[in-house]
């Protein structure tokens, strides 16, 4: 199963993990697409395991990128995708309360922070920072914010020398092709501030 995701991730670019209309590791995993929550799912071990193996995977970044949900992206598009995310431009910022400006300085300043909550969470749709789950070793979940230069380090990856604007309409010629092919109604974090 994980080499056709990973196929089907390859040949689209982007996967979400779950959704109604667009290609999904969910859909992939049932044969057919998952209605509600696909934890109810009778296949939802397994669709757990095929979520966290694609996750793990070196050529696969996971980001909230279409409509706020995660998505998978694959190696190809992480040129375009970095240099959207580390454009730092008007919309990654327009809604960003004081506390969530704060907690990313906080993740500029060094490179990766512990937090979970709103903050947090408007800092990945804002794709201003990397957002991970990690099992702790009380066997607790948290969420670990790094900053995209940090985790380009740790990924082995340079900057791609594209702009923004190369990039974003990159971006949205591949999700309006995938809207259109599958009748989706993704949106990106820029198009949708």
């Amino acid at each position: 199963m994980m080499d056709h995701v990973l196929r089907e991730l390859e040949t689209h670019g982007l996967l979400l993990k779950t959704d109604a209309k667009l290609p999904n590791v969910c859909a992939l995993v049932a044969g057919d697409s998952v209605r509600g929550s696909w934890w109810a799912h009778a296949l939802s071990h397994r669709m757990f395991h095929v979520l966290n193996e694609v996750a793990a995977h070196p050529d696969v970044l996971t980001a909230k990128l279409i409509s706020g949900k995660d998505t998978f992206i694959h190696r190809s598009l992480w040129p375009a995708f970095l240099a959207v995310a580390m454009s730092r431009e008007p919309w990654q910022y327009k809604g960003l309360d004081g506390r969530a400006r704060t907690l990313l300085e906080e993740v500029d300043k060094r490179g990766e922070v512990a937090a979970s909550g709103s903050a947090a969470a408007a800092l990945e749709k804002s794709l201003l920072v990397y957002g991970e789950q990690v099992h702790t070793g009380k066997g607790s979940h948290a969420k670990i914010l790094m900053s995209w230069r940090k985790w380009m380090k740790a990924a082995g990856v340079a900057p791609s020398g594209l702009t923004p604007a190369e990039a974003r309409e990159s971006i949205e010629k591949l999700v309006a092709h995938l809207n259109g092919r599958y009748a989706g109604r993704g949106t990106l974090p820029w198009s949708a501030k």
